[in-house]
């Protein structure tokens, strides 16, 4: 079992920025690879940014591209979310997942463990 808890996020301009962590007990996050997805009202759950149980391989959904970076550090079992040029389009629940199994990153169901989100909102 591992247990997320998000945090980081608030109230923020456009153009502005927020730092989102995801802090892990239980198993260590090392385990895993490990992903960000985000909910906006009256849309489905939609992934943004991933990265490899190595932290080697990183991946974004295209519109975050160039302005959100993911990073971890596995002594610390703490995941990050660095959101820069933010838009009001970003606003949204952000919910830190861990994925123990293969497959694609971008897929929310291959993901194991999810924790209860932190709100992000961008006003214009």
């Amino acid at each position: 079992q591992v247990q997320l808890v998000e945090s980081g996020g608030g109230l923020v301009q456009a153009g502005g920025s927020l730092r989102l962590s995801c802090a892990a007990s239980g198993r260590t996050v090392s385990n895993y690879a490990m992903g960000w997805f985000r909910q906006a009202p009256g849309k489905d759950r939609e992934f943004v940014a991933a990265i490899s149980r190595s932290g080697g391989n990183t991946h974004y959904f295209g519109s975050v591209k160039g302005r959100f970076t993911i990073s971890r550090d596995d002594a610390s079992n703490m995941v990050y979310l660095q959101m820069n040029s933010l838009k009001p389009e970003d606003t949204a629940v952000y919910y830190c997942a861990a994925k123990g199994g293969t497959g694609s990153y971008t897929i929310s169901a291959g993901y194991d463990y999810w924790g209860q989100g932190t709100q992000v909102t961008v006003s214009s």
